[in-house]
């Protein structure tokens, strides 16, 4: 554990080692005495600063905890060797001692452990952090050779711009010279001399003192000199040596060259002179051609103009179009910048405006002439071929509103169809005078039915005629418009073709430009061979558009203008109209197409069927105002059901017909037809519940006959058909009235006024079967009719309004039963009418059947009260002779025999009138009024059931109403059940 007497100075990390161990450091000058500084643990993970500030910084991780004896890093013998002592006497083990201490084998201790590799196992873990930490914190730490290299080269600069700084600036100025007065009295100082003649001790210090500055000046300049040009010296003699070869180099190429241009001549002379000789000679012809074939081109643009006077002169308008825009392209394209075409193209454009006003002109002519010609004897079509040009002209100069001109004209022509239909039934009527009476609506309302139905059916005639030749002239137009459509398709995918050469061509064109190039760069008068380059790619592209437009003119329908102008060639032109729009007049751009786009085209053939719907609508509004020029007097209102349903069938065939033919209802016609039907249903309905009232008012409430025609009606409601039979011819044979109406095996006891309202709801019927746009009307009106029927019934029978009104001595059973039977009828019929209207409305109208629902429950609700007053009718006479009946002979008693005398003329009254099983229900209802009075008054008179001479007196006139009642027709398995009259013995 001693160590030598050597010691050595505290250990320091090696500069040069990697392993972490640590060197002394050997120093051959003195010791110096200095206060030991110990180890840090680790370095910081994050260290700023210098390197010497990194050693000695305090440790982050030492200070968590106090310093311990494991806390050490290095040996004991190094911690105790002190550099700083001079003498070993110090030391602390030779103090304590002595001078004889040496080393000497240590026995090991038998108190100690025996110490492994293992036991420093936790040791090493430990410290493998703490060492890779240290191995990064040498990396950033400075080396101390470097730094001290770092710190004599910067120590030698200092020196020398320290030495540099002694020397006066006005040395450094890069405008120094000495011829300069005031730089040459700063830098030899004459003032300090002494101006006199001799030369003094004082004067010659100052010179040789001056000379030696000056001197010391120069050294230190020359030196700083040789020290910057030792440090460059090996790039100066490299740049020296480069520069003697670059010359060499230099002579070797100045010779090639020489030798090179000296061959190059003699293949000039002997090689290329006569070929390209050749070459210009052939490249002269080629311009000759080009100059002769533009000379023609020119030739052929100059008869432009009388051309197209000639082709307007029989109006093809299609043809002078494409001239014009072939002429005009070629004047942009191959004509550009000749003086004498310079205006050319502005009179082309004025052409153009003019033809483009011939043909508005010229269609609307033609419009004007197809609708107002007559509508049966001519074609359809009028000059389609003229038609068809005109439509393509104006496709081509996108005149895209000539359909407005064509409604317009539709306009006009549909009053003159009107006024000419009224013209021409006028002219047969002898009582009209057309003459006194001018107006058209005043000659209409001066026609009878017939005669005006007549005018309004040859009114539906002729504008079927005129829609019909509308639509064949749109179909014309419509197939002028696809043409187009389908063209310009076709040209958009040949165009899309060409314009994607296959692999072959696509090969061969680099080729062919790259020879076409060499070919053009030996005659070409620049200096650049890409303005060769684009030449031969121009000249490419027009052989290109050589072969699409030949291709592309088979698409176009101006044949007959490049027959007439064959003079004309040009080099390329586009399938479609190329010109200029109205607000270009000067200008315009080549291969422009002017066509319509596919999406214009579209909306001209969407255009076409709106006109169809418009020339529908005008034919409709038409048809209405002779309609309401008719209704004006409301002569219409008074019309007949037959009258007005011919006219409705006319009217919705009419409709039905221009819906066919159009492809879309027009709904001005129907609803003036609604209106006028809406007038008719209310008087119609007015003039029925009128004619009802009236019957209900003069009926007397009497079983009346039924007549054949009335049966047979209510057989073919039986059998489904649900509408008014034809009127019979009365005839020798014809059957005579019965008593009762069959309805499907039962009688019913009617009154004449139930027959006819039978006959009246068919009537409604009926008119819902010739208009169905009327049925809700109708059904409402229908449901008011049979409510009318309810009421006043109730109020003249049961309300005894008969007594008053007709005259009636008494309401009596009979009628009171006839009334029930009558409203049977009625709930019989109303589901067939509910039914029957069902099958004539929409789905979202069937709300308003609801109506019946409600009828339906008056009328039995009435028919109950019916019956209810009948049992009161009884039962008030129960109470008034019951209450006089008393226990005594003679019996039967004359109470009860008076009792099933009313009876049996009840019965009679009613048994013929009602079905069997209501009479015994409603006889039932009044022998139960009768048990419950009778057993009142045996109460009152305190007869019980006990087997006594009064019961027996009472057993013997009940026995006696039972045996009448049951005695009675229908009555005879009727349960009367007496027994309940008795009270049980207390």
């Amino acid at each position: 554990m001693a160590s030598s007497h050597s010691s050595s100075p505290v250990p320091r990390p090696s500069s040069g080692g990697r392993d972490g161990i640590y060197h002394k450091e050997r120093d051959p000058s003195p010791p110096r005495y200095r206060h030991i500084r110990s180890l840090p643990d680790v370095c910081p993970k994050e260290p700023t600063g210098e390197g010497q500030g990194l050693c000695n910084g305090p440790s982050v991780v030492a200070e968590h905890d106090r310093w311990t004896v494991y806390s050490s890093k290095v040996n004991l013998p190094a911690a105790l060797n002190d550099p700083r002592l001079a003498k070993r006497e110090s030391d602390f083990f030779t103090k304590t001692w002595g001078l004889d201490f040496t080393e000497t084998e240590v026995m090991p201790s038998f108190c100690l452990p025996n110490i492994t590799k293992e036991h420093f196992g936790p040791y090493l873990q430990e410290m493998t952090q703490r060492e890779r930490i240290h191995e990064r914190c040498k990396t950033i730490c400075p080396n101390k050779d470097d730094v001290d290299a770092v710190s004599s080269i910067t120590t030698n600069q200092d020196k020398s711009r320290t030495e540099l700084e002694q020397v006066p600036k006005i040395f450094m100025k890069p405008d120094f010279a000495l011829e300069d007065p005031a730089t040459f009295n700063m830098v030899l100082p004459w003032s300090h001399f002494n101006n006199a003649g001799g030369k003094s001790s004082r004067d010659v210090a100052s010179s040789k003192l001056l000379q030696e500055k000056l001197s010391h000046y120069l050294d230190v300049v020359e030196v700083s000199i040789a020290r910057q040009i030792s440090l460059r010296s090996e790039a100066f003699f490299h740049a020296m040596s480069s520069q003697h070869e670059l010359q060499d180099q230099l002579q070797e190429t100045q010779h090639a060259v020489a030798v090179l241009r000296g061959r190059t001549a003699a293949m000039d002379q002997v090689m290329c002179q006569g070929p390209l000789q050749a070459l210009c000679t052939a490249l002269t012809r080629n311009n000759c051609v080009k100059l002769h074939n533009k000379l023609k081109l020119m030739a052929a643009v100059h008869q432009t103009q009388p051309t197209v006077q000639l082709l307007l002169s029989t109006s093809e308008f299609v043809g002078a179009l494409e001239l014009i825009a072939t002429t005009k392209e070629v004047l942009q394209q191959e004509l550009q910048g000749i003086h004498s075409f310079r205006h050319l193209g502005s009179q082309l454009c004025e052409l153009e405006k003019l033809i483009d006003k011939m043909m508005v002109e010229d269609f609307s002519m033609y419009a004007h002439s197809d609708l107002n010609r007559s509508l049966r004897d001519e074609p359809q079509v009028l000059e389609k071929e003229r038609l068809e040009s005109l439509v393509f002209g104006l496709l081509r100069q996108r005149k895209l509103d000539f359909l407005d001109i064509y409604s317009d004209e539709m306009i006009v022509a549909a009053k003159a169809i009107v006024s000419q239909c009224v013209a021409d039934s006028v002219v047969q009527i002898e009582e009209i005078d057309a003459e006194v009476v001018v107006k058209l609506a005043d000659q209409m309302r001066l026609m009878t039915f017939p005669q005006w139905f007549d005018l309004l059916k040859n009114v539906f005639e002729s504008f079927l005629f005129f829609l019909q030749r509308i639509k064949a002239t749109m179909n014309v137009i419509r197939n002028v418009v696809l043409e187009v459509l389908d063209s310009n398709q076709k040209t958009r995918l040949l165009e899309d073709s060409c314009s994607e050469p296959s692999g072959q061509e696509a090969s061969q064109v680099p080729s062919l430009l790259q020879g076409e190039a060499e070919l053009a760069y030996l005659t070409h008068e620049g200096l650049f061979i890409s303005d060769a380059l684009n030449d031969a790619q121009q000249k490419q592209q027009e052989q290109k558009q050589q072969r699409v437009v030949p291709a592309a003119q088979d698409q176009s329908s101006a044949a007959g203008f490049r027959s007439q102008q064959g003079r004309v060639e040009t080099a390329s032109s586009d399938s479609g109209a190329t010109e200029m729009s109205a607000s270009r007049e000067q200008s315009f751009m080549p291969g422009e197409n002017m066509m319509p786009t596919d999406f214009e085209l579209n909306l001209v053939i969407n255009n076409l069927q709106e006109l169809m719907y418009t020339a529908s609508d005008i034919s409709h509004d038409r048809c209405v105002k002779v309609l309401t020029a008719r209704a004006k007097d409301g002569s219409l209102e008074r019309l007949t059901s037959a009258e007005f349903v011919c006219l409705s069938q006319a009217v919705e065939g009419f409709v039905r017909d221009t819906e066919e033919l159009c492809g879309r209802r027009s709904v001005s016609l129907r609803g003036a037809l609604q209106s006028q039907a809406n007038r008719f249903v209310h008087r119609f309905h007015e003039e029925r519940k009128t004619k009802l009232s009236l019957l209900l008012d003069n009926e007397r409430w009497k079983q009346a006959e039924v007549p054949a025609e009335f049966q047979d009606l209510v057989n073919s409601i039986a059998n489904g058909r649900i509408s008014l039979p034809e009127r019979k011819i009365p005839g020798p044979n014809d059957r005579k009235p019965t008593e009762f109406l069959l309805v499907n095996g039962q009688k019913y006891a009617v009154v004449g006024t139930v027959l006819l309202l039978i006959r009246i709801f068919l009537e409604y019927c009926q008119c819902v079967n010739d208009i169905p746009s009327i049925s809700t009307d109708m059904l409402t009106r229908l449901a008011d009719l049979l409510k009318h029927f309810n009421s006043r019934s109730c109020q003249l029978v049961l309300g005894a309004g008969a007594l008053q009104i007709v005259g009636l001595k008494t309401i009596t059973t009979k009628n009171l039963a006839l009334a029930s039977r009558c409203l049977q009828l009625v709930v019989h019929y109303i589901p067939i009418i509910r039914a029957h209207f069902e099958t004539k409305l929409q789905p979202k109208q069937f709300s308003v059947l609801r109506h019946f629902d409600h009828i339906t429950k008056d009328y039995n609700d009435h028919i109950a009260e019916i019956s209810a007053k009948l049992v009161a009718i009884m039962d008030s006479l129960f109470e008034k002779v019951l209450s006089k009946y008393e226990v005594k002979a003679p019996m039967p008693s004359a109470c009860f025999r008076n009792i099933c005398k009313q009876m049996a003329k009840m019965h009679e009254a009613i048994y013929e009138l009602l079905p069997e099983e209501q009479t015994q229900m409603l006889f039932l209802r009044i022998n139960a009024s009768f048990k419950m009075h009778l057993k009142r008054q045996l109460a009152r008179l305190g007869v019980i059931n006990d087997g006594g001479p009064q019961h027996g007196l009472v057993v013997v006139d009940v026995a006696f109403y039972t045996e009448n009642i049951q005695g009675l027709k229908s009555l005879e398995r009727l349960d009367l059940n007496m027994v309940e009259v008795w009270e049980q013995k207390r």
